[in-house]
């Protein structure tokens, strides 16, 4: 059964929550794309000390143009699996921000 890749976006009262999958220690932070019902985003930090937590924060306030102030980690703050609340942006201008075609750029 495949997932629908809707799924990635939840609207939610003040703004958007995305579903990640998050891969560690690579070569350079980017947005890769849809994996399954989730977005892949690779960092380059270690998970060590919440180190990849927080380049990740980072890394989708500038591709989100949001300051890191509205984001949230909700969950899976040490699991590759993760979910982050964006407020203030809906579900629409979040997907269009985070387009695979942008993503592949590697911004």
């Amino acid at each position: 059964m495949s997932a629908d890749p809707a799924d990635w976006l939840q609207r939610v009262a003040d703004g958007t929550v995305i579903r990640l999958r998050v891969v560690p220690r690579a070569s350079r932070s980017a947005v890769v794309g849809l994996h399954g019902s989730a977005l892949r985003v690779r960092v380059a930090a270690p998970p060590a000390g919440g180190a990849a937590n927080r380049e990740l924060l980072a890394l989708l306030a500038e591709v989100l143009s949001v300051r890191t102030t509205d984001l949230a980690l909700e969950a899976g703050a040490g699991a590759r699996d993760k979910r982050v609340r964006v407020r203030g942006l809906d579900p629409e201008v979040v997907r269009a921000r985070l387009s695979v075609d942008r993503a592949a750029t590697g911004i």
